[in-house]
C-alpha cells in the first residue's frame, strides 16, 4: 500500500490511454491534475493512495535524470486472477510491453501477478494475493 508515488512520462496522452486501459480491470481511474499531469487511483471520494503521472520535471530529481532513466516499479492490488489477466491484456492493447505474463510467482506464497512496461519503460504490475483477502479492492 502506498500514499502516493509519481512518474514522469514523455507523452501524457499516450500514458493516460495506457493507465486508463489497465485501470479498468483493477477498479482504478484517472483524473486531471493540470494540463501536464493526471492522478491515477480509486476515486474522487477515496483519493489516496494515488499515482501522479506527468510531463513536468520534478524539483527532487537528481542531476542527469530523465524520463525512463531510473525505471520505476509500481504494483497495483488486483481483486482476482481474472483482473490480473485483464490488466495484462488491456495494457498490451494500449501500447505497453509484456514484462512478465500473468501467473504465480515463486517465493511469494499465494501471489499471482503480471508485469508490463508502460510506454516510457516503467515497470507496472498487477498483484493478486489469495492468502490476504483484506487486500481486495
Amino acid at each position: 500500500m502506498f500514499d502516493h508515488s509519481g512518474i514522469v512520462v514523455g507523452d501524457l496522452a499516450r500514458a493516460r490511454a495506457f493507465y486508463d486501459a489497465i485501470g479498468k480491470p483493477l477498479g482504478l481511474v484517472s483524473a486531471d491534475n493540470g494540463d501536464q499531469a493526471f492522478v491515477f487511483g480509486k476515486s474522487k471520494e477515496e483519493p489516496i493512495p494515488y499515482l501522479w503521472v506527468g510531463t513536468l520535471r520534478p524539483s527532487y530529481w537528481a542531476e542527469g535524470s530523465r524520463t525512463g532513466i531510473n525505471q520505476t516499479h509500481i504494483a497495483f492490488i488486483a481483486p482476482s486472477k481474472d483482473a490480473v489477466h485483464a490488466f495484462h491484456e488491456a495494457g498490451i492493447a494500449a501500447g505497453g510491453t509484456d514484462h512478465g505474463a500473468p501467473g504465480p510467482r515463486e517465493g511469494a506464497m499465494g501471489y499471482y501477478g503480471a508485469f508490463l512496461l508502460d510506454p516510457d519503460g516503467n515497470n507496472i504490475e498487477a498483484a493478486f494475493r489469495d492468502n490476504l483477502p483484506y487486500l481486495r479492492t
